[in-house]
């Protein structure tokens, strides 16, 4: 069940147990090992959501994204064994990302063309942190689905809403105002009308690769080829 956005103006403390800790810790170093790897091709990545703020459960999703266009050859090939790929566009606006889901919950995001600001600031926005912060143990803040600031601290950390104060939580986290309203909008939207989906999931076989799907895409949706038009140009 997806969690509902909440409506908090007091701030509520929450210490984690040593089972907690056991989990996170076993979750970054997962994510650990493929970042290392990454790292080894030169590629740079981050992993974003609950296991860089630290609110993690035994359910939670490995998210690690590479904030700029890879080759999707050259990362294959350093990632190795994949459970499926999928290109995915979350409007007409945005840019086509790549996903490769690997084995226990792991999915690295990319990006096939430049992103906006805005779209950088998304991963800030949910708690983002490279590979030396996991490797020093760093938690940091950001917000989670139900607008709730994360903010981490020994014992583990505390949760201050979202709805009403956009403008001071975007400070906190050093991103624009522009994007605490627009994740309000539009999970409150989504909480309203239901899933509202996204514009475009294309499966890939094995045969296919990312750069001639998405070259496949631009060339039978105009709105696909503007927005990385724009991009590239």
């Amino acid at each position: 069940m997806s969690k509902r956005p909440e409506q908090l103006h007091d701030t509520r403390s929450v210490v984690y147990d040593e089972s907690h800790w056991k989990v996170l810790s076993n979750l970054r170093k997962k994510a650990l090992q493929i970042m290392r790897f990454l790292e080894n091709y030169e590629i740079q990545s981050f992993a974003y959501g609950s296991l860089a703020r630290g609110d993690v459960t035994e359910a939670s999703d490995i998210d690690i994204v590479i904030p700029y266009p890879v080759s999707s050859y050259r990362l294959e090939v350093c990632l190795g064994k994949q459970t499926y790929r999928e290109l995915v566009q979350a409007t007409p606006s945005m840019i086509l990302k790549g996903h490769i889901h690997l084995e226990q919950n792991m999915t690295v995001t990319f990006p096939l063309f430049k992103l906006r600001s805005r779209e950088e600031e998304f991963y800030k926005w949910g708690g983002r942190i490279g590979l030396a912060d996991i490797e020093e143990q760093t938690r940091v803040p950001g917000v989670d689905k139900r607008l709730i600031l994360i903010e981490p601290n020994e014992q583990g950390h505390e949760e201050k809403g979202v709805i009403g104060y956009e403008s001071q939580v975007a400070r906190r986290l050093e991103v624009s105002p522009d994007i605490a309203h627009e994740r309000v909008r539009v999970l409150r939207r989504r909480d309203s009308v239901g899933r509202t989906g996204v514009y475009l999931t294309r499966p890939l076989s094995e045969e296919e690769s990312f750069e001639a799907v998405a070259k496949s895409l631009m060339d039978s949706d105009p709105a696909i080829r503007r927005t990385a038009e724009k991009r590239q140009g």
